[in-house]
């Protein structure tokens, strides 16, 4: 009796829209770290070689995740009339979006790696910026340091409150402010036992008005 050959279907058709989803869940669940094309095809059922012919790399797929996030969690503020005030609202948004979701800010600090979905945002801070003045150039130059000093701000809280969740042990920072030389360092034993509280604080926006000053004055 001849054997009977198995018959295959088709592979199952994979949309954008569907490898957003299967990437989205994967961050949620196991974290940014563990999104590769290998995993993420496991999830959607199909082969990476699938994958390629709807994302180029893992660095467009960031991407199609951070327009995904900043399209469902993105607001727009209402823009003050004075342009400095309406830097500090816009950077401000930015900051409160993406302050739950850090990985993003991560990856978006790769200088090309820029979500379209934020470009109002980019927009409107260099608006502000040249209504104050500021030439092109230096208004560019301006928002960089906006947007390290926000991004950095989220990058490292979030960094810290990962290491307080998983180690309740005194930090390597307590260890050293314990054995400060107050003859040397007078100023920095003064304000070591509260260093820890002074820096949980959260001070981004009095920061930001500070930074939005300088640049904008000098």
């Amino acid at each position: 009796m001849p054997r009977q050959t198995e018959r295959r279907g088709r592979p199952p058709r994979i949309s954008r829209a569907d490898i957003v989803a299967a990437a989205r869940r994967i961050v949620a669940e196991e974290g940014v770290g563990r999104l590769t094309m290998r995993r993420l095809a496991g999830e959607i059922g199909g082969t990476p070689m699938a994958l390629y012919h709807h994302v180029r790399d893992k660095d467009e797929l960031l991407l199609l995740l951070v327009d995904d996030y900043a399209e469902r969690r993105l607001r727009r503020p209402e823009l003050p009339g004075d342009p400095r005030e309406r830097v500090v609202a816009v950077a401000a948004a930015i900051h409160d979006s993406l302050a739950g979701i850090p990985w993003i800010a991560e990856v978006l600090t790769a200088d090309d790696l820029m979500s379209r979905s934020a470009l109002w945002f980019v927009e409107q801070i260099l608006d502000g910026l040249a209504e104050c003045g500021l030439t092109p150039e230096r208004a560019v130059h301006a928002y960089r340091a906006i947007w390290y000093y926000t991004a950095g701000e989220i990058i490292v809280r979030a960094a810290a409150a990962r290491r307080r969740a998983r180690d309740d042990r005194p930090t390597y920072r307590d260890q050293v402010f314990a054995e400060l030389d107050r003859t040397e360092l007078p100023r920095l034993a003064e304000v070591a036992p509260d260093w820890a509280p002074l820096t949980a604080q959260d001070t981004y926006l009095d920061g930001l008005r500070a930074l939005v000053d300088g640049l904008t004055r000098a």
